[in-house]
């Protein structure tokens, strides 16, 4: 007999050709399925297989979790660096129940997943590095100044929408428009930085 899955939060298949995020870890980059950025990385950051379930049983050791809590809390403790959809959370979670790992009760209208006592054991074997701190270890250090770098300035700008007048919003406009201006004529510039790319002074 086929398995249902457990529904979402909203009422909606959890995972399937229905469900939101697709089938991956990841969304896929701004250029579609199987979009590379300029030096051959893929547009979206991968787990290992097996770090969904590791991740799962590490916060559910913690406390009680809805399912959404567990996507939204693997995202901020990776820096958004690894955010599971549903698609990759929820089968996981039903694969655990099946196991004797995970249970679940209606909180609200919801599913509130725990672990059992085994689920506890099986949480307490596994290696003491949490999967999403391993993600972030793994991440280039300009990515991850590049990100820091854009979260602040996006924070800026919402407080001059906020609090700003209505000259300081135009002079931000103009500011804004200039930094992706200028942005942009970084990527259209030669990346001496790239492999087997020989730079000015090399050349004399």
């Amino acid at each position: 007999m086929r398995r249902r899955p457990f529904p979402s939060e909203h009422g909606r298949p959890a995972f399937g050709p229905w469900a939101r995020g697709g089938f991956g870890d990841f969304p896929p980059g701004p250029g579609g399925p199987g979009h590379r950025h300029r030096h051959g990385r893929p547009g979206g950051r991968r787990g290992k297989r097996g770090d969904v379930r590791a991740a799962i049983l590490a916060l559910l050791s913690e406390q009680p979790r809805h399912g959404y809590e567990i996507i939204r809390e693997i995202g901020e403790r990776s820096g958004g660096f690894w955010k599971p959809s549903p698609g990759s959370v929820y089968p996981t979670l039903q694969m655990l129940a099946d196991e004797g790992l995970v249970i679940s009760k209606d909180e609200s209208g919801k599913k509130l997943f725990e672990l059992t006592e085994s689920g506890r054991a099986a949480a307490e074997q596994q290696d003491a590095v949490p999967p999403w701190e391993q993600i972030a270890h793994d991440v280039d250090p300009v990515e991850v100044n590049l990100r820091k770098a854009g979260a602040t300035l996006a924070a800026a700008v919402a407080q001059v929408m906020h609090a700003g007048s209505e000259a300081q919003q135009a002079r931000t406009v103009d500011v804004l428009n200039e930094a992706r201006r200028t942005i942009y004529g970084i990527l259209g510039e030669a990346d001496d930085t790239a492999p087997g790319t020989a730079s000015a002074e090399d050349a004399e």
